[in-house]
């Protein structure tokens, strides 16, 4: 059996200069080109070989140095192998509901457009440019980034591939027009909306999402034991979410932290009437047989489209009612702090974009400007002689 060259074979000889070759570096003669072939571990901690050829002498060391730093042999596998194969600890890895919408995204756009590229090869221009012919919202793509980003994070982990192209990628955010204060009713319409449901758990269900700002899942796993009259507030510690195959599960709100919101006058007395006939452990806000409530079914109960139409409101939301909470604490002199609290945000940026301060920014500045104005540097300074050198 033949064994290694030894360093005074042509094999480990440069043609070109007659020195010998680095270690790993072989000359190919039948191809004219450098080989390199090293031992490299594979995604399950096994060694493999890979060989590969170069014109050039550089174009091998850099090559080579990279595959001694670790690079994979696993590189050429494609996003759409990788994810088959890292799916299951991903999916173990987040909520179910975002589990569900990972499972979306790559059905339905990251897998027909990325999924044939090798790891390798994909770069944050392919990204954007999958990006671009996706059509849908912009929380959507972002979904779809976020999958990217964690199969390609995993990837680099595994030192299959040397950093995260979709960590360059800034995610799509919504344009001004679907700014949370434009989307947020007035009180006059939130009455309105009151009086278009029927009496009873629909109409207390929408009222606990506008006098109170929680999500609808949060609002819906309330239990009696969460009321506090004394104190005046709810405590939300838990939410009810759709899994992967649609059904419902409790779990920690979104913020994963336990919070209270305020029972404010307006709401009390839908909260004495949830109350009323039941147990510690009944759900506070139930379907009319005793059920958990699902956005979907308060829609189509209430008749949502009609709904909107008397409110001038087509593209109206059930998540808007929190929205509109948020922007009327804001309105009415909350503090962020306050209201990050009461609504469960991990940050007051997130916060502060339901505040309507800096939409009131160019009036205030007018208005110091009119005042100085008023002092003589005005209208009447137009009638004044200019000046020495003006």
């Amino acid at each position: 059996m033949p064994g290694r060259p030894s360093k005074d074979s042509p094999l480990r000889l440069d043609p070109h200069t007659g020195r010998p070759l680095p270690e790993g570096i072989r000359w190919r003669e039948d191809r004219q080109r450098y080989q390199i072939r090293v031992l490299v571990p594979d995604l399950y901690g096994t060694w493999a070989e890979r060989a590969r050829t170069f014109r050039t002498l550089s174009e091998a060391k850099k090559e080579l140095a990279k595959a001694v730093a670790g690079k994979n042999p696993n590189g050429a596998m494609t996003l759409a192998q990788w994810h088959e194969r890292h799916w299951s600890a991903i999916e173990a890895s987040v909520r179910p509901g975002t589990a569900r919408a990972y499972a979306v995204a790559w059905r339905r756009r990251v897998g027909p457009t990325l999924g044939h590229l090798k790891l390798e090869a994909i770069t944050s221009p392919l990204i954007e440019t999958a990006m671009v012919g996706w059509d849908c919202s912009p929380s959507t793509k972002g979904d779809a980034l976020a999958l990217i980003s964690r199969l390609l994070d995993a990837a680099r982990r595994a030192r299959i591939i040397d950093y995260n192209p979709a960590r360059e990628i800034k995610r799509p955010t919504p344009d001004g027009s679907t700014s949370p204060t434009s989307r947020a009713l007035t009180m006059p319409q939130v009455r309105r909306m009151l009086e278009l449901i029927p009496a009873g758990v629909y109409r207390r269900y929408a009222a606990a999402l506008a006098f109170t700002g929680m999500r609808a899942g949060e609002a819906t796993a309330i239990r009696v034991r969460d009321v506090d009259l004394a104190q005046g507030v709810l405590r939300v510690s838990r939410s009810f979410s759709p899994g992967l195959n649609g059904e419902l599960i409790e779990q920690s709100p979104k913020s994963h932290k336990e919070r209270q919101v305020p029972i404010v006058q307006a709401f009390l007395p839908y909260v004495d009437e949830a109350m009323t006939g039941k147990g510690p452990d009944d759900l506070l806000f139930s379907g009319p047989t005793g059920g958990r409530l699902v956005a979907a079914n308060f829609r189509r109960a209430v008749d949502w489209a009609t709904i909107r139409t008397a409110l001038a409101r087509p593209d109206l939301r059930v998540h808007d009612l929190r929205h509109t909470f948020a922007t009327i604490l804001f309105d009415a002199g909350a503090s962020a702090p306050d209201v990050q609290a009461v609504l469960g945000h991990s940050s007051l940026q997130v916060t502060e974009r339901y505040s309507r301060a800096r939409e009131g920014v160019a009036r205030r500045a007018g208005a110091v400007f009119d005042r100085l104005t008023d002092d003589g540097y005005g209208t009447d300074m137009a009638q004044r002689p200019a000046g020495p050198g003006l």
